[in-house]
């Protein structure tokens, strides 16, 4: 049995992408946010501890690497494009690794401001196993290290002034909003205004209690379990009906909502809903998911996508952080990205013979 006409057409389009992916990509994206330090503890938690019922993690080795906005930095620089990253860090250990580690991997530093006595946000996760068994590791405690100080106002009017002298020729706007305070009522009013009065599109990643600075941005992305509870909040239950809602009421352009095994959804002010099937058949984990978006949609406006095709990027994307079994696949690279749309092609034309 072949393919069907819609089959053919995106087995065409996922090869159309593939080809665009291969091409040597440049431009520049303007990118603020949070940005802080992931710490990962791996190890076998064989035993419970004699004194309390909690599992005894036995460490056999731990990794570092940048998070958050520095995140999304680095999967642009892996795409061939240049991320310049306005954040702070605080003028300590943390917030000294995570500058060499972005300008190791040759990602642009001097847009973030070193904040004296600040201390630099690392989340440490413990992941573990068990050493008898044959099976992956499971989040086992995260452990959060943060200063709750408010960013100096002056640092943080410095941050916005260097994002918005830096928006000629820029292919568009990141908003990577964690909570930490880089993300606030005026400077994203500043730069949103001047974004908007050269037409660059904004791409938001915010928290649900931030949703107030969004209004008119291109691009929200909510994971399911968010977009449940602006469901609930606006009273519709409906998908569809909910996303027109949001869309009015934000004056957003397109939502899109990352719902793990059920593949991406987006939905358009002006133009149909598109949906990508999850191909995956087991999903290991979702660290670095909103990230690995974020990033394929901005590749997809540098590249001209069109929604449809947006769609397909952002749920390979996805694919590759949730298939992820070693904490280095957490991050979005090019060379991954490539790979699962080549995969993703190949199945639905081998599915079909």
């Amino acid at each position: 049995m072949g393919m069907t006409d819609t089959e053919h057409e995106q087995h065409d389009k996922l090869n159309s992408i593939i080809y665009k992916l291969n091409e040597e990509n440049s431009g520049n994206i303007v990118l603020i946010g949070d940005i802080m330090l992931d710490c990962y503890i791996h190890g076998y938690a064989n035993n419970l501890n004699s004194r309390a019922p909690v599992p005894v993690l036995r460490e056999t080795h731990r990794e570092e690497d940048v998070g958050a906005a520095a995140h999304v930095a680095r999967g642009l620089e892996s795409m061939g494009y240049h991320g310049k990253i306005f954040g702070i860090v605080g003028d300590d250990k943390a917030g000294s690794k995570i500058i060499q580690y972005l300008e190791d991997e040759h990602v642009e530093t001097s847009g973030i401001a070193i904040i004296e006595g600040r201390t630099t946000t690392v989340k440490t996760r413990m992941l573990a196993s068990r050493e008898s068994l044959i099976q992956g590791e499971q989040l086992l405690l995260r452990w959060d290290v943060e200063g709750d100080e408010a960013i100096p106002e002056p640092a943080l009017e410095a941050i916005y002034d260097q994002a918005i002298a830096n928006l000629s020729d820029v292919n568009c706007v990141i908003l990577s909003d964690y909570g930490q305070g880089v993300i606030y009522d005026q400077g994203v009013e500043r730069i949103t205004k001047h974004a908007k009065d050269n037409s660059i599109p904004i791409i938001a990643d915010p928290k649900l209690t931030g949703l107030h600075r969004t209004h008119e941005v291109d691009w929200i992305i909510f994971q399911s379990r968010g977009f449940d509870l602006m469901k609930r909040r606006i009273g519709e239950s409906d998908d569809r009906l909910a996303a027109e809602s949001l869309i009015k009421s934000y004056g957003w352009k397109h939502l899109v909502v990352l719902a793990g095994e059920n593949g991406v959804t987006i939905f358009s002010k002006d133009q149909e809903t598109v949906h990508a099937p999850c191909t995956l058949s087991q999903l290991r984990q979702i660290i670095g998911l909103i990230d690995a978006a974020v990033v394929a949609i901005a590749v997809s406006i540098s590249s001209g996508f069109d929604v449809s095709d947006t769609a397909l990027l952002t749920n390979a994307a996805c694919e590759c952080i949730l298939g992820a079994e070693a904490t280095d696949s957490f991050s979005l690279s090019k060379e991954d990205l490539i790979h699962r749309v080549d995969e993703i092609a190949w199945n639905l034309q081998v599915s079909k013979r």
